[in-house]
C-alpha cells in the first residue's frame, strides 16, 4: 500500500524522523539477535551425558544359601539381588538380615553413606533407627524410608528376625563412620 505524501514540510520532517527511529529500532533488534547468536556459537557445547551400557534383566529367587556375611556390617548377612551387575553399577539392591540379638555397642555407630539415593523397606520384624533431623523412629514390617545423601544415622535396636530390602544408587559407595 502506497503512503500518502505529507502535506507540509513539518509533516514531511516528522514522517522522516519517525521512519528513521523505526529503522534504528529494527537495526538494534537485529544487532542484539546477531550478538546472541555469536555468543551461543562461542559457548562450549553442552556436555552430553555418557551413554550407559544397556541394562539387562536381573531375576533373583529366594535361596537361604545366598545370604552371605560379606557386606558392610559384621552383624548382618546380605543377599545380593543382581541389580548392580545388571545395571552396570547404576544401583544396588539387597536383602539385609540383621543377626540377633542386637548388641548396641557394636551396632549403634553414627555414620553416613556417600550415595545419591538410598531407600530401605522392612520385610520382616522391626528396626529402631536414628536419623539426623528426624530423631528416633521405629520401623515395622511394611515400613519404608529414604535416607537423603550423606545423612547421619544409626541403628539403635532391632528384632532377632528383621529383614530389610535396601536400594542404593550408585552400586559402589563410601561409608564414613563418625566418632562421637
Amino acid at each position: 500500500m502506497a503512503r500518502k505524501k505529507p502535506k507540509s514540510r513539518t509533516a514531511a520532517k516528522t514522517a522522516a524522523l519517525k521512519k528513521s527511529a523505526e529503522r534504528k529500532t529494527a537495526s538494534k533488534t537485529a544487532a542484539k539477535s546477531t550478538a546472541r547468536k555469536k555468543l551461543k556459537a562461542r559457548a562450549l557445547p553442552a556436555a552430553k551425558p555418557r551413554p550407559r551400557p544397556k541394562q539387562r534383566i536381573a531375576i533373583s529367587h529366594h535361596r537361604e544359601e545366598d545370604f552371605k556375611a560379606d557386606g558392610l556390617r559384621t552383624y548382618a548377612q546380605y543377599r545380593d539381588l543382581g541389580i548392580a551387575e545388571a545395571s552396570h553399577g547404576l544401583a544396588r539392591a539387597h536383602v539385609i538380615r540383621l543377626i540377633g540379638p542386637c548388641n548396641p555397642a557394636e551396632v549403634s555407630k553414627l555414620h553416613f553413606h556417600d550415595v545419591e539415593f538410598q531407600m530401605v523397606y522392612v520385610l520382616k520384624g522391626w528396626v529402631k533407627t536414628y536419623m539426623e533431623g528426624q530423631g528416633e523412629t521405629l520401623m515395622k514390617e511394611g515400613s519404608a524410608w529414604t535416607q537423603p545423601p550423606r545423612i547421619k544415622h544409626l541403628i539403635m535396636d532391632y528384632s532377632d528376625d528383621v529383614e530389610l530390602l535396601e536400594v542404593i544408587l550408585p552400586a559402589e559407595f563410601k561409608t564414613v563412620e563418625l566418632t562421637t
